[in-house]
């Protein structure tokens, strides 16, 4: 038997354990709770229980995973509002590993299986590299609005006190004569 066909017998109890070790990843009083699949009262649970079963069944394809982003774009973006530090945010990926071995023991060893055994932890070494981009990425995005919002704030605060005003749109054109105070055209009188 080939390490695929061991994956997909084992399907079922390797994606449980890896849920597990998702959800272990969360506060104890949190655990419990997201254990829950249900979409719209636990839209976490839901996510994370749907992203592990499409990451598991991605990474046993054969073909490349195109799909892994989309996959766990939706768990990095919950990981990222979470303030989990970057490490902690894709240990996940690692845990399957873990979970494999456990479920594999000796199966792992056997001639032929062992080969398939190290490019398979090598495609969750690279699911856990893409893991980090998407929350890098997300988090920057988080970063980027809130520098935003405190800008929006400041300048609306600027203005009420009177310390700031709108520029007129085409203000920086080089044939532009108007009066920036008041945004007004000045007609050269």
């Amino acid at each position: 038997m080939d390490l695929k066909s061991l994956l997909l017998k084992k399907r079922s109890p390797i994606v449980k354990q890896w849920c597990d070790v998702v959800r272990h990843s969360y506060p104890d009083q949190s655990q419990n709770f997201l254990k829950k699949k249900d979409r719209f009262g636990n839209p976490i649970g839901y996510t994370i229980a749907e992203g592990i079963e499409s990451m598991y069944d991605e990474l046993l394809q054969e073909t490349g995973c195109d799909k892994i982003p989309l996959v766990f774009e939706n768990m990095m973006k919950v990981r990222a509002v979470q303030d989990f530090s970057p490490s902690r945010a894709v240990a996940f990926a690692f845990g399957l590993k873990k979970v494999i071995r456990k479920e594999l023991g000796s199966d792992l060893l056997k001639e032929g299986i062992s080969e398939d055994w190290a490019a398979f932890e090598s495609k969750i070494d690279g699911l856990a590299l893409l893991c980090f981009d998407i929350y890098t990425q997300c988090r920057q995005k988080i970063f980027d609005i809130r520098v935003h919002e405190v800008k929006n704030q400041s300048h609306r605060l600027l203005k009420m006190a009177g310390l700031a005003y709108d520029l007129p749109e085409n203000y920086e054109h080089p044939d532009y004569k108007g009066d920036l105070k008041e945004g007004q055209v000045n007609k050269g009188e």
